[in-house]
């Protein structure tokens, strides 16, 4: 199998998954009129699905085949996406937007399994750095694109556009083996058993900042619509400014793969990246200026891709390149995915409760702070809980 397909199949569905998640917000917000409480009941629901796919993805594999699934969860992607485009109801709209939450929960793990099996560890690198950046430089395009197509006369485009890269995708996908070939437990390039230790540690304090990155990013994402109205900006503009944080993260991974001699195996990296993810999420969520705005979005976009390569990278190694490392890996995301705009929700209705301000220097947000803070609290104690181990064997 060529990498070069793989990498272009990440790139196309990373259009389609772009446009369409993080776009649809701002279709709810300006075609149909959801304010911020929906749509996190809708990003709840879109991360709890995503979630299951994620953790289904390993057993489904092994009774199916790598291949077979795959297939059949971009022609399950396509037949949503289609329908969304001939019949965008608002209720269809929501059901099967959180529909597809599970099949790309399945389909991603794949992805990653296709990507690495059969590779040492040094090779795993620079093919994981090649495929973030394959499937992250084209979120910033997706999201960025999103905002002309729906205020344009054709905002169908936002669902005919996935429909169209996925039948791309079905074609693409036929000339995968069957079942990818993984490297032998014995072979000489697996890590030693200390080494192998070292990185399980580091596997666990990346997945917290994952975890972590991942619940801010999608708490973030519902509200964007009303953060940069709030700022004065439009849709036009909104969704390119708001794929900097994707633009950044994209370079973040370019970096990453050429100095994985700086950060492979280190955990300062790991431990300032923890400390940068609700810095930057602060900075989006109550800047007073588009350009604190955008710095936030900087730094946590800069934080968000290292925390994701690295959780990614010791999982495959840790785990022989596994369909379990990615479905887990992914589980987490989707555990994100739900977290975060749970968070958001039970913060709103404190705030309508009155049991937060909801004036002052911080407005709403002070209730989005409140619902959110104990998971920041909880992933940053479970992202540096390893640290004082890591640096004693350093």
């Amino acid at each position: 199998m060529s990498l070069a397909i793989l990498y272009l199949l990440g790139c196309l569905e990373s259009v389609g998954t772009g446009i369409l998640q993080r776009g649809l917000y701002f279709y709810t917000h300006e075609r149909l009129g959801f304010g911020q409480m929906a749509n996190l009941v809708i990003a709840l629901a879109y991360g709890l699905t995503y979630v299951a796919g994620a953790f289904a993805s390993h057993p489904a594999a092994n009774k199916w085949g790598e291949r077979r699934l795959l297939s059949a969860t971009l022609i399950g992607l396509f037949a949503l996406h289609l329908a969304l485009t001939l019949f965008p109801a608002p209720w269809l709209l929501c059901v099967g937007f959180v529909a597809s939450a599970g099949l790309r929960g399945l389909k991603w793990p794949l992805f990653e399994t296709y990507m690495s099996a059969g590779r040492t560890p040094t090779e795993i690198l620079p093919a994981l750095a090649n495929y973030n950046v394959s499937w992250a430089t084209a979120m910033p395009v997706a999201v960025g694109i999103a905002g002309p197509v729906i205020s344009s006369p054709w905002p169908f485009l936002l669902f005919a556009l996935p429909a169209l890269v996925n039948v791309i995708s079905i074609a693409l996908v036929r000339s995968f083996p069957e079942r990818p070939s993984h490297l032998a437990e014995a072979h000489p390039e697996r890590p030693a058993a200390l080494l192998l230790a070292r990185y399980r540690d580091l596997m666990v304090s990346a997945r917290w900042s994952l975890l972590l990155a991942y619940g801010l990013l999608f708490l973030l994402a519902p509200l964007m619509p009303a953060i940069f109205q709030r700022l004065g900006v439009d849709v036009e503009l909104a969704t390119p400014y708001a794929a900097v944080f994707d633009l950044v993260r994209a370079l973040s991974f370019i970096l990453l793969g050429r100095a994985g001699a700086l950060w492979r195996g280190r955990a300062s990296p790991l431990a300032v990246s923890a400390f940068l993810l609700p810095l930057g999420f602060l900075m989006v969520l109550i800047a007073p200026s588009l350009g604190l705005v955008l710095l936030g979005e900087l730094l946590f976009g800069a934080a968000s891709g290292f925390v994701y390569t690295a959780s990614l990278y010791y999982a495959l190694v840790v785990k022989n390149a596994s369909v379990d490392a990615g479905g887990a890996h992914e589980g987490l995301i989707g555990l994100g995915l739900g977290l975060g705009p749970l968070a958001g929700i039970i913060g709103y209705a404190l705030a309508e409760r009155n049991l937060v301000g909801t004036g002052g220097a911080l407005g709403g947000a002070q209730g989005v702070l409140i619902g959110i803070l104990p998971l920041i609290c909880a992933c940053l104690a479970g992202s540096w809980w390893p640290m004082p181990r890591l640096w004693g064997k350093a």
